[in-house]
Formats: structure tokens, C-alpha cells, sequence
């Protein structure tokens, strides 16, 4: 997979492989600090952004992590991004992840629409079993979003996560199985 040129899109938008070039487009978005008040790392600033892509490619090469840079196809902007991690090919599953959009691509479907993509990529070609999420307990709107595509909510993993901000967070986690991918996607997800 890491090795792959992976490009998905449909009507509403276009996932690729994140690149140093997408500097000036996420520099547009990513300064918001309302975006990173429940993630674990945030971008404040050219600095931070830089180190972002960096360590984004860096995990790739390392084959820890696969960032895709997600543009809205509405705009033609870069909207934010998203990743493949966690990936196991043993016990095939994976984990979606470190996902952000701009506070402009907020609401407007945009994540349901990368969350598609993402998935069905993952059963039809990854050929995995499991697709996995998780986040802030806190962060009641992606609890929302994760329950609203069909994941199931498994339990809470307490004082799990170090935040930028120093505050250590409860992770909950999410799933879909493929089986229920499969019923999911016939009923027009």
C-alpha cells in the first residue's frame, strides 16, 4: 500500500497522497485553532505546518502512516486531510485517522464523503476486515459523525492520550466491520 499512488475521488471530492506542495493550500486553513482543540498535535503556524508535512511523509516512508490531502471539488481547495494507520496486513484491518478539515469544510459533508472513499477502498482493495477509529471523548461532533456512517462505538480507553495542550485524554474507539460494510454500502451509505 505505501508504495501505491493512491487517488480516490467522486462527486464531491478528491483524495491523494499529501506532498510538500500542499504547504501554501493547507496554510489557507490549518491556522484555525478551533480545528485542533481535540487533536494531538495542532498547527499554529508556518513552523508547525512545515514539521506536519514533514512528519506526515516521514511516517510514510516509514510505513507507518499514509496522509492523503483532501480537496473539495466544489472549490478546488484543499480542504484538509486524513490517514491511513495502524495498518495490519496479519490481521487485516486499519485505522483511519488524523483527520481535519478547514473550518469552511466543516458541515458540508466533506468528511462523510472522504470517510466513503477511505473505507470502501479499504474492503474492496486492502482487502481488510476491520476499519478502525478513534478520538477525544470529548469531541461530541466526530462521535456523532463516526455513529452517523455506521461505526459502532466500542469503549473508552482512559487517560490514554497525551494532547498537545498537556490535558490527557480519554480515546473512544470505533469500528466497522466488513460484513457490515457490505450492508452498509447496499443501503446507499
Amino acid at each position: 500500500m505505501f508504495n501505491e499512488n493512491i487517488i480516490l475521488e467522486n462527486n464531491f471530492v478528491s483524495i491523494r497522497p499529501l506532498n510538500e506542495g500542499d504547504f501554501e493550500g493547507f496554510s489557507y486553513i490549518a491556522f484555525d485553532e478551533r480545528i485542533w482543540k481535540f487533536t494531538t498535535s495542532r498547527i499554529s503556524n508556518e513552523d508547525e505546518l512545515q514539521k506536519y508535512i514533514f512528519d506526515a511523509l516521514n511516517e510514510k516512508e516509514t510505513e507507518l502512516r499514509y496522509p492523503f490531502t483532501v480537496i473539495d471539488k466544489s472549490s478546488n481547495r484543499i480542504a484538509g486531510s486524513t490517514s491511513y494507520l495502524n495498518y495490519s496486513t496479519k490481521d487485516q484491518r486499519i485505522e483511519i485517522g488524523h483527520s481535519w478539515l478547514g473550518k469552511e469544510f466543516q458541515g458540508k459533508g466533506i468528511n462523510r464523503e472522504t470517510k466513503f472513499l477511505l473505507i470502501d477502498y479499504a474492503f474492496t482493495q486492502l482487502k481488510i476486515k476491520r476499519v478502525e477509529f478513534k478520538t477525544d471523548v470529548l469531541n461530541i461532533q466526530a462521535r456523532k459523525a463516526l455513529l452517523k456512517i455506521g461505526a459502532t462505538e466500542e469503549g473508552i480507553l482512559r487517560s490514554h492520550t497525551l494532547m498537545h495542550d498537556g490535558r490527557r485524554r480519554d480515546t473512544i474507539f470505533y469500528s466497522i466491520l466488513y460484513d457490515e460494510w457490505k450492508k452498509l454500502n447496499a443501503q446507499s451509505f
